[in-house]
């Protein structure tokens, strides 16, 4: 291992400890707002995965189709939830300089 500066590694380590740690916290301040149907139902999910609000258009609400509202709510959050992750990964990237994102284990 010649040649490697161990203290500067570890002084960029904490450098990207560091900048992990501000990516994550500025993941509370994320909201995301996704919709399905046209519009029918519409989500805001926050940027720890929470699901903040749901708002369901009464033209919606057929007592016939139960079904395709379900789908639609599911739609919705699953669109928000792609949402956030794109934002979380693109901080984590941007902190890591790119390492560590898609890796297995890592959340982002």
């Amino acid at each position: 291992m010649a040649g490697i500066n161990m203290q500067q590694l570890m002084k960029q380590a904490q450098q990207m400890q560091k900048k992990l740690a501000e990516a994550q916290e500025s993941m509370n301040e994320v909201t995301v707002d996704a919709s399905a149907g046209g519009g029918m139902v519409k989500v805001t999910v926050d940027g720890n995965m929470q699901l903040q609000s749901v708002t369901i258009d009464p033209d919606a609400l057929d007592p016939e189709d139960v079904d395709m509202l379900q789908d639609m709510i599911v739609a919705a959050v699953n669109e928000a939830y792609r949402g956030v992750a794109e934002i979380a990964n693109k901080r984590m990237s941007a902190a890591t300089g790119g390492m560590g994102v898609g890796m297995p284990g890592m959340p982002f």
